[in-house]
């Protein structure tokens, strides 16, 4: 998409990581995680590099700086968690739906059937490219955040 490139996150893309994540606006850092991440701290960047038997993360880039970033692991209330956040600049340019995709497929590769994710209740769009690519989803409201579940291959095509 436009130039961008998707890859799995690699060690060495810590700094390039923090910077991502520090140059979010509030809204969107509040979007993804719930909270402010203004400095996020090393152990949230370590967290968002960690792939292993359980976890998997990409990342979308754009001239060697990191634009998207999307995360699954399993466990939870569903085979595979995802998340997800795309730099304010590129929102609503479909890169968080193709991050989305990319993780599913390598998710479903392992034999994973079953997608869920939690949304901010006012994180308006997310909820309707839910609804789209997952119209039979179970929804579940709690604190202010929608609980999503959904079957991975109703998701074959999560785009905008």
């Amino acid at each position: 998409m436009l130039g961008t490139q998707m890859r799995p996150v690699r060690p060495d893309d810590e700094e390039g990581l923090r910077r991502f994540l520090s140059g979010l606006s509030l809204h969107t850092q509040t979007l993804r995680f719930f909270t402010g991440v203004s400095r996020p701290a090393a152990s949230l960047v370590r967290a968002l590099l960690a792939v292993d038997d359980r976890r998997d993360a990409l990342v979308a880039t754009m001239a060697g700086e990191i634009v998207g970033h999307a995360m699954s692991y399993r466990g939870g209330c569903a085979d595979v968690e995802v998340a997800v956040v795309v730099a304010d600049a590129w929102q609503g340019m479909g890169l968080g739906p193709e991050l989305v995709d990319a993780l599913l497929a390598r998710a479903a590769a392992r034999g994973a059937r079953t997608v869920g994710m939690d949304v901010l209740g006012e994180n308006r769009r997310v909820l309707r490219l839910i609804r789209r690519a997952w119209p039979d989803a179970r929804t579940k409201v709690s604190s202010g955040s929608v609980e999503v579940t959904a079957m991975i291959n109703q998701a074959a095509v999560f785009a905008e």
